[in-house]
């Protein structure tokens, strides 16, 4: 009998706490039960270049970086030399500097090189190619896109326009991760992409 008046006692007790320990882990917010936890980006390489892939191209970077050829549609990338930059070989146009003067900026037809108050620049080779990213470590990668430094060098010159790093520099670590992982995996294209020229030697 007594122990059945223990048992009656402590029961209750046990009951409340299993109800309080519930009433604990329960959110707070009604709407918290619908938000699905965001997974970080497994450290499995395969991931990773497909999601460097997927932001590659969601973000643009073949517009500058990739040289085209007139097609039915329009400039369309050649393939044989995507992402590797303003080619060595090319020649742009006679540039009108009169017009940039007036504000305007300038485009070479495949949209390699740009001109503006800032003189002309050439979009990087940006392959697995030890002229592109190639010798690169994930280290300056980080860094070019973050604070904006030529080859992700400390003491190196600022990226020009139109880069849009300072847009980049907003992408999370896993993100920039992905993408280095995907450029080390791209065709390798031997192209030495020529320096930048300030606006005074174009005159």
């Amino acid at each position: 009998m007594k122990n059945n008046q223990k048992f009656l006692i402590v029961l209750p007790a046990i009951l409340l706490l299993c109800l309080l320990a519930t009433r604990i882990s329960l959110p707070t917010d009604p709407e918290e039960s619908w938000q699905a936890p965001i997974a970080p980006i497994s450290p499995d390489s395969t991931t990773l270049v497909a999601r460097g892939a997927y932001l590659v191209n969601a973000i643009g970077c073949a517009d500058c970086h990739s040289p085209k050829q007139l097609g039915a549609h329009g400039p369309e990338v050649i393939p044989e030399l995507h992402l590797s930059g303003f080619p060595q070989t090319a020649v742009v146009p006679p540039i009108d500097l009169a017009s940039v003067r007036l504000g305007w900026v300038l485009f070479s037809p495949d949209l390699t090189s740009a001109v503006g108050p800032w003189g002309q620049s050439f979009a990087a080779n940006i392959t697995s190619d030890p002229t592109g990213i190639g010798n690169w470590s994930e280290a300056q990668f980080k860094r070019a896109l973050r604070q904006g430094k030529y080859k992700g060098l400390e003491n190196s010159r600022t990226l020009l326009p139109p880069m849009p790093w300072e847009t980049y520099k907003n992408m999370s670590d896993e993100d920039l991760k992905a993408i280095f992982y995907y450029l080390k995996t791209t065709r390798p294209v031997n192209n030495v992409v020529p320096p930048p020229r300030a606006f005074v030697d174009l005159q």
